[in-house]
């Protein structure tokens, strides 16, 4: 690929992951405002921190992870590159890099999104105002997916857009459930319990999977289906296996249809990581640790965004891959 072309690919599969990760910010800050009035309350909000592995960097700046300080946190504080205003800011930013190849509804769907956040005053994240401020940051980046679905051309920007939203739902994916599944798992008397159902409830809801899940299974919730649910369900979209054959097919048909060289070794991280989750049972990664496998999963997507960033954005060495990431 030419280096022009090359900035492109990288700016579009970086605006489809910070829209992504905007809206499954929203979805998940709004989830837990609601769970977080239990004995537990103080576990949710701290919960929303180890998701995102941000405690270094908050407790830098805040000495208690209440409701107050980490919905700000991750809202509109802008010194935070992990909040909603910032992933916001950066696909604005990409899009702009991008002003050639999208469409106009997209560039300024974004920028009115961006300048809204801005000019937002903190008064309105409040708890009983939160739910609000979640709904509209959701809608805006679910109206960006629709108007890119529907004006952009269809290119090799088409599956580097693809490519990076997939990636993104799979790492959000696995990081809350590894945090919540650790978190949530009861005592033996509370297993079943109507506050055990509300919280795998919530875990769903997070993930945008509570309708679907109760399709599969429309009573009944324990942890250990849940889990299987959001990790190995192929009819799922946001589930882990449905996110790594996506990114699998969207490589192959880039590569096939473009005539494209680099890929190779993304592709085989993918086709070892689809083995895995093609073959594995939720009772079989439960019996050897939960929190292992998903830190195995992680450790695959990492590589393959790294592979991905060696043969087609023109990283050269792991330190380019781990500051592409942050």
């Amino acid at each position: 690929m030419r280096r022009l072309l090359s900035r492109y690919a990288e700016s579009i599969y970086w605006m489809a992951r910070y829209v992504e990760r905007a809206e499954n910010l929203a979805r998940i800050l709004d989830v837990n405002e609601t769970f977080s009035r239990d004995s537990r309350g103080w576990q949710n909000w701290r919960s929303i921190l180890q998701i995102n592995r941000d405690e270094e960097r908050f407790f830098a700046e805040h000495e208690e992870a209440d409701a107050e300080n980490v919905i700000y946190f991750y809202t509109l504080d802008q010194r935070n590159p992990t909040s909603i205003i910032s992933a916001v800011n950066q696909a604005r930013s990409n899009a702009r890099t991008l002003r050639p190849l999208i469409s106009t509804e997209m560039w300024i769907q974004l920028n009115m999104l961006s300048n809204k956040l801005k000019s937002m005053p903190r008064e309105e994240l409040s708890e009983p105002r939160l739910t609000r401020f979640c709904t509209q940051v959701k809608e805006a980046c679910q109206t960006h997916t629709g108007i890119t679905e529907g004006t952009f051309y269809r290119d090799e920007s088409w599956f580097f857009y693809q490519i990076g939203r997939a990636i993104e739902r799979a790492d959000q994916t696995t990081r809350m459930l590894d945090v919540k599944y650790h978190l949530l798992l009861p005592k033996d008397e509370a297993v079943g319990s109507p506050l055990d159902v509300s919280h795998w409830n919530a875990v769903l809801r997070s993930a945008a999977g509570y309708h679907a899940f109760r399709r599969v299974q429309p009573s009944g919730m324990e942890p250990g289906d849940v889990a299987g649910f959001l990790l190995f369900h192929s009819r799922f979209p946001r589930s882990v296996r449905a996110c790594v054959h996506d990114i699998s097919n969207r490589l192959s048909q880039l590569r096939s249809s473009y005539r494209l060289i680099g890929g190779t070794k993304a592709l085989e991280e993918l086709d070892e990581l689809r083995s895995v989750l093609d073959d594995i049972t939720v009772d079989q990664v439960i019996n050897k640790g939960m929190h292992e496998f998903i830190d195995w999963i992680q450790i695959k997507l990492i590589r393959i965004h790294g592979e991905l960033g060696a043969a087609y954005f023109g990283y050269s060495s792991l330190t380019d891959v781990a500051e592409s990431a942050e």
